[in-house]
């Protein structure tokens, strides 16, 4: 369907014209996204500044057929935010939506609208002497509305679970413009179906996620993280079962790392240091909080390597001195995905497997990507502690980008064959949008490809929302 020019006027006046940008310099950054993949095209985005406002816009798009695709910070890696490149969908931008309407430190909430920021929660919870502790290397301009409807994982998930795990409840816009207010602080109701799962992960494909309530923590009254070589990924698994048993919900972090993103890190990140003297062929980010002082994280950190090397599986690590370092160490693992890209073409990987199934997966996914492009480099690295990597796969070195990006459907079946092999999954915490799309389909039980086509219909009858994503 071309949208005309009327219609075009009508969606305007919902929101006001300084908030419906269609000039092409204004839009242009709402047509691409981080990794240059999925370039779209669209006559119009809107900025609605209240939920009013998104509740009439989805009315009129219900009325019209017109298709609507939501758009958070634009830092989704699946092509999920993205309008198609027939010109004929209009952007849903959440960014106006940003207040944090209140933070609750007798409940442990806040309840914040869907284009606050993820930095800008973070640091508001800091202030409360609380913890928001979604962690992702895009927080800078992440927004909470794409967390949730992508599920974001991060560093983090290992002892506060996924974005769908810190939700309480949520405030969705509906396609027919329908607003459902299920802004409830409550851990535990079992009054039927747990409606908010449905549009916690499902990518804009089902409504429109305009405000939520989020857990927060207490503050660690202490934080320790130390940098760590390792032979091999299985000295790796066997740290992270030692470090999981003398920790237990201390161990709040635990990042598996090769030599060649750091060393990419280093190469072209600037300010970079590496943590260590020498180089090794594997590293761990450790991660030890306390709720109870400083001195026991970093009493439980020291106890924790020294085991570890006294078993032959840690042969160096430093121990961030002081809250400059540890952050520098941080910023070392969140530009490992920037730093792949001076290095020519990559084809990546957003897996998980069992945990125990780790060490296996890397050695036969390093063996395959190798058939598929002799000298390829591998640049594995993510959350060990619960099971996801990214595994990505740089072009070999002075190789032409475009015939090794040609590769990148072969390379892809070929590794998420051995992760479905392992009982894995393809897609751990990017979400599927576009990318991944067909090979879901092609992959999960039929039954299960038709029970998604039976809610998706019954929650957006018109077929208006974020269109031929997910399913």
């Amino acid at each position: 369907m071309t949208i005309d020019a009327a219609l075009l006027a009508r969606f305007a006046k919902i929101v006001g014209e300084r908030h419906a940008l269609t000039a092409a310099e204004e839009i242009a950054p709402y047509e691409d996204e981080p990794r240059g993949l999925f370039r779209g095209k669209t006559p119009m985005v809107l900025r609605p500044g209240s939920v009013e406002e998104v509740s009439a816009i989805l009315k009129l798009a219900s009325e019209t057929g017109t298709a609507i695709v939501p758009q958070g910070g634009n830092t989704g890696l699946v092509g999920g935010q993205m309008p198609d490149g027939e010109g004929n969908e209009i952007v849903l931008s959440l960014s106006r939506l940003n207040r944090i309407r209140e933070i609750d430190l007798k409940s442990n909430t806040a309840t914040v609208e869907a284009g606050v920021v993820l930095q800008v929660l973070q640091d508001a919870a800091a202030e409360k002497d609380r913890l928001f502790p979604l962690s992702l290397g895009s927080q800078g301009s992440c927004q909470i509305g794409g967390n949730l409807s992508s599920n974001a994982g991060g560093v983090g998930a290992l002892a506060y679970g996924t974005a769908r795990d810190l939700c309480l409840g949520v405030e969705v816009v509906l396609p027919t413009g329908e607003v459902f207010d299920d802004l409830r602080k409550l851990k535990k109701d079992n009054t039927g179906y747990d409606l908010k799962d449905l549009f916690v992960g499902g990518e804009g494909t089902l409504g429109v996620i305009t405000a939520a309530v989020v857990k927060l923590f207490p503050m660690p009254k202490g934080r320790e993280l130390a940098w760590a070589a390792l032979p091999t990924p299985a000295d790796a698994l066997r740290f992270f079962e030692l470090a999981n048993d003398r920790a237990g919900n201390g161990l709040t972090a635990f990042e598996l790392i090769e030599r060649t993103p750091l060393a990419f890190t280093l190469a072209h990140v600037p300010g970079s240091v590496d943590p260590l003297t020498e180089a090794h062929s594997w590293y761990v980010m450790i991660e030890i909080s306390s709720g109870r002082s400083g001195d026991d994280a970093k009493e439980l950190m020291e106890e924790v390597l020294t085991v570890a090397f006294e078993e032959g599986l840690v042969v160096d690590a430093a121990i961030a001195q002081n809250e400059g370092q540890a952050n520098a160490f941080r910023h070392l693992r969140e530009s490992m995905s920037e730093a792949q890209k001076p290095e020519g073409g990559s084809i990546k990987h957003d897996i998980s497997v069992p945990v125990a199934a780790i060490p296996e997966f890397i050695e036969r996914a390093g063996d395959e990507a190798q058939k598929v492009a002799p000298g390829c480099r591998v640049v594995c690295f993510g959350h060990m502690g619960d099971g996801n990597l990214h595994y990505n796969i740089s072009q070999p070195k002075d190789g032409d980008r475009d015939a090794y990006l040609a590769l990148y459907r072969k390379m892809n079946d070929a590794i998420h064959a051995i992760v479905r092999d392992l009982g894995g999954s393809f897609s751990a915490e990017h979400g599927i949008g576009r990318m991944k799309r067909d090979e879901l389909i092609a992959t999960q039980p039929a039954i299960a490809t038709e029970l998604m086509r039976r809610v998706k219909a019954a929650f957006d009858p018109a077929g208006i929302m974020n269109p031929r994503k997910v399913i």
